[in-house]
């Protein structure tokens, strides 16, 4: 495969500018100036962008157990429609990946899919919270890292106890951070918008009190930690502190949290039923300030897809999450690089380097031998949020415009998406 005339934004090798690039195999073979065609498919990216293959490090394929929400080979399509290559799957599955016979059925079923599919594994058994997985055995059978993402670990010795195993391991722990006693009622802000719909509501401070003892721990331990999605501008204040003390702390936000806030539940109604909530939009600009200023490493989709027939429940019983992976690119362009905040370079580092790092994978590149895990869109190519790949349709961006269409997504050298 040859692709000709694309604008090569590679934050690894810090390239921008126009190139072509022969792909041998599942491997990229040589970049270059006006290289000759030796007879292969040619691709014209003329006025697109050509990239690494985008990484979401917090995906729900929901398989085992729920598929029919999604599972992990629609999951897989929408991520290659998405322009990602890589997924990393949370273990809050049924059954919870927990021990190895699940983590070998999700990494069997993975072996079929369009994109790489990796899966963290569970910190605590059944994610109760209250005994250790065997992470050593888990480790060496291929999980990603560890979480119990969707439930919080509340015992502070144990989640000592899992940082530090996981540091002795050389894999990251992501966390969760919402403490229920603080939580009248899940899924919104604690605030105007909930006081107005007479809904309860999870303010800030269930989610800053866990990210301040937990990143004190990562600091005590040593260990590699991410706080999940972050929402709450306190938090990610509390994230750069514990950057400038020397822990290991990583932080993710999501589109939707750098897009949309707490009123988007007046217009969307459980489309914008979340956890952690959208906040306001004074925590909406620090989520952007902290990706702004590399307090913030990772943008993810926290991909959770849910049926049409659970979203239409009340505000009250409806389960919290949308799903991600088919609108984060074009909303990433649209919040974060058409209004300045971050430069193209610098949003392909979020969706791409950056959570490969965290994860101690080798970030994809477009040079030679690197793997031919690419992306190629239209930067300010505008199209309609109209339907999903995925199983699921619980968006409240659908019937948006969003710049960034995906043209072609190419996992080890063979198109898994084109328009």
């Amino acid at each position: 495969m040859l692709i000709q005339n694309g604008r090569v934004v590679d934050p690894v090798t810090g390239t921008d500018e126009v190139m072509d690039i022969r792909i041998e195999g599942s491997r990229i073979a040589e970049t270059g100036k006006n290289l000759e065609c030796a007879g292969e498919q040619v691709i014209d990216a003329s006025g697109l962008v050509v990239a690494p293959g985008l990484m979401d490090a917090h995906v729900h394929f929901r398989d085992p157990g729920y598929t029919y929400k999604e599972d992990i080979l629609t999951g897989a399509a929408a991520a290659a429609r998405g322009g990602f290559t890589t997924v990393v799957c949370m273990a809050n599955t049924k059954p919870v990946v927990d021990n190895l016979d699940t983590l070998a059925y999700v990494q069997e079923k993975g072996e079929s899919a369009a994109v790489h599919v990796l899966q963290a594994a569970a910190v605590t058994k059944g994610l109760q919270g209250r005994e250790l997985t065997d992470m050593e055995a888990l480790a060496d059978a291929g999980a990603a890292g560890f979480t119990d993402d969707g439930i919080p670990i509340m015992d502070e010795q144990i989640l000592i106890s899992a940082m530090e195993k996981a540091r002795e391991l050389g894999l990251p722990v992501s966390l969760h951070e919402e403490d229920p006693a603080l939580i009248v009622a899940p899924g919104v802000h604690r605030g105007e918008i909930s006081e107005r719909l007479r809904y309860g509501g999870a303010p800030r401070v269930a989610e800053d009190v866990l990210v301040a003892r937990d990143c004190m721990l990562a600091l005590h331990t040593g260990a590699r930690v991410c706080i999940q999605h972050i929402s709450s501008k306190n938090s990610v204040e509390l994230v750069r502190l514990a950057k400038r003390l020397g822990a290991d702390v990583h932080a993710e936000a999501t589109p939707h949290h750098f897009t949309l806030t707490d009123e988007a539940v007046l217009q969307y109604g459980t489309r914008a039923r979340m956890n952690p909530p959208l906040r306001t939009e004074e925590d909406r600009l620090a989520v952007i300030e902290g990706l702004r200023d590399g307090t913030i490493d990772m943008i993810v989709t926290d991909h959770a897809p849910h049926s049409e027939e659970e979203k239409a429940r009340p505000l009250s019983d409806a389960p919290s999450g949308i799903i991600g992976l088919e609108t984060s690119l074009g909303l990433g362009l649209k919040s974060l690089v058409e209004p300045g905040y971050l430069t193209l370079m610098d949003l392909m580092r979020c969706m791409s380097q950056a959570p490969a790092e965290f994860y101690g994978l080798i970030p994809g590149s477009i040079e030679a031998d690197a793997p031919a895990d690419l992306v190629i869109f239209g930067e300010k190519e505008c199209w309609k949020v109209e339907k999903f790949v995925s199983k699921a349709k619980n968006s409240p961006f659908l019937g948006w415009e969003l710049p960034g269409r995906v043209h072609y997504t190419i996992c080890a050298g063979k198109i898994v998406y084109s328009v």
